[in-house]
């Protein structure tokens, strides 16, 4: 059956499409292994004199052999943007004056990347206002651009300008495809860049759950093409597939039922006797037993949260205890658009994976962790192409792929790149945050 991106590129369709204005999907850029980190040059500026992002943005773009443009009517594929000098909403006007020009001349797949102070750090309320309104003119301007660009925002504190290169790095690239209009926190944390930022998880060891097949199997390619060995868990009837998937990335299958009590201590002795410890791990296991609620029955609801949240709680018990995760070490969660948005018939799941934000935001702000050095984040995944998806009704598909900014489905592997970009130690100040990886969905916050 031939879907709405696949019919518009066609020589008639695209006819169709021009005649009534309909959306023709960009085919977005992905990472590939020696890809230069953007296509052409950057425009880097900053509001006034202060711009102590711009200047390692300009570095940074520097040491990757990409050039910088100074002039916002220059044609260019990215524009970082620092607006960390702000104090009123005045000063916004910078943010017109770059941005606008640079809509006008920006290659397609562009990237706009604008970072600010929290505005929960301000020194008085019109300070507030103008950082909490970045965030505005960055969402609006990401629904303005063409031809498979994205627009993002970074949140630097303080004192954590050092921290900001990862990230910088992850949203120019085309690790970033599928996720637009973001909101980035980057804090305090000791950032370790790797020594080759094509294998930034060499010499790491990960755990993925969920990992035979989907978005789980492409987690674990990920972390292994970037360097990490991958303990790959999931439940003994997918052992078959699971197998396959830990033999062709080189790692260890582990067959494991991730709701039984002893699951955390199981995986943190395998890891160890297997490969010496555990850095990463990913809590990617989850089950839909969709129902509308009034026809909810208690075991449909109690299997889903137990699955998708409270084995995490459970595990995350031994997985960051004695013999867990390392000092340093990275977890991430797998919520989803449903936990933010809700959906309809999906009470139980969506229960469950705005259950799984809280319990990242609360990590995020856990003492006992930070000292650690240990990162806890989240990505919310939109309308992914999975088996799963593919079974979904025809129009009901098509509508979830249309209603995104980039007008198009994402693909499992722009999940397992965010959630790759989480697990690196360039990234110690990134901690609790929650990105959604969903092209701008129309739904949700």
């Amino acid at each position: 059956m031939v879907d709405y991106a696949s019919l518009v590129s066609s020589g008639l369709g695209k006819k169709v499409a021009t005649t009534f204005g309909l959306p023709r999907p960009t085919t977005l850029r992905r990472h590939k292994a020696g890809d230069s980190l953007i296509n052409g040059a950057v425009l880097v500026a900053a509001h006034g004199d202060q711009g102590p992002i711009a200047d390692r943005a300009r570095a940074l773009l520097e040491q990757a052999g990409v050039l910088t443009a100074t002039q916002p009517s220059t044609s260019v594929a990215g524009v970082v943007l620092d607006l960390t000098g702000i104090a009123t909403p005045a000063d916004l006007e910078t943010a017109r004056a770059v941005l606008a020009p640079a809509l006008k001349t920006l290659a397609p797949t562009g990237r706009i990347i604008v970072a600010t102070r929290p505005p929960e750090t301000a020194t008085d309320p019109a300070q507030a206002a103008a950082r909490r309104a970045v965030e505005g003119i960055v969402r609006s301007t990401a629904k303005e651009m063409r031809a498979g660009g994205t627009a993002n925002t970074i949140l630097v504190e303080d004192g954590a300008d050092a921290n900001v290169d990862a990230t910088l790095r992850f949203l120019l690239s085309g690790r970033s495809a599928y996720v637009d209009a973001q909101v980035f926190r980057v804090g305090a944390g000791t950032a370790t860049a790797p020594e080759d930022w094509e294998r930034p998880l060499a010499g790491k060891v990960a755990v993925v759950t969920g990992a035979a097949r989907g978005i789980g199997a492409s987690i674990a390619d990920v972390l292994a093409r970037d360097g990490a060995t991958v303990v790959c868990v999931d439940i003994p009837a997918a052992g078959g597939p699971l197998s396959e998937v830990a033999n062709r990335i080189g790692g260890s299958a582990l067959q494991l039922d991730v709701t039984a009590p002893d699951a955390g201590a199981k995986i943190v002795e395998h890891a160890n006797a297997r490969h010496g410890g555990i850095d990463i791990v990913v809590h990617n296991a989850g089950i839909t037993r969709d129902k509308l609620l009034v026809n909810m029955e208690a075991d449909r609801w109690g299997s889903v949260l137990d699955v998708n949240l409270l084995s995490i709680i459970r595990m995350n018990e031994a997985l960051l205890g004695e013999g867990g995760v390392r000092d340093g070490g990275h977890l991430v969660l797998v919520s989803s658009i449903a936990g933010i948005a809700g959906n309809r018939g999906q009470t139980n799941y969506g229960a469950s994976k705005a259950g799984v934000i809280g319990y990242v935001e609360a990590l995020g702000r856990d003492e006992a962790l930070a000292a650690r050095g240990i990162t806890v984040n989240a990505v919310a995944p939109g309308f992914i192409e999975t088996e799963m998806t593919a079974k979904v009704p025809f129009a009901t598909r098509e509508v979830g792929r249309l209603m995104n900014s980039l007008s198009q489905g994402g693909k499992p592997v722009d999940v397992a790149e965010t959630i790759g970009y989480f697990s690196w130690d360039a990234n110690a100040g990134v901690t609790g945050n929650v990105v959604r990886v969903c092209g701008q969905m129309m739904l949700g916050a």
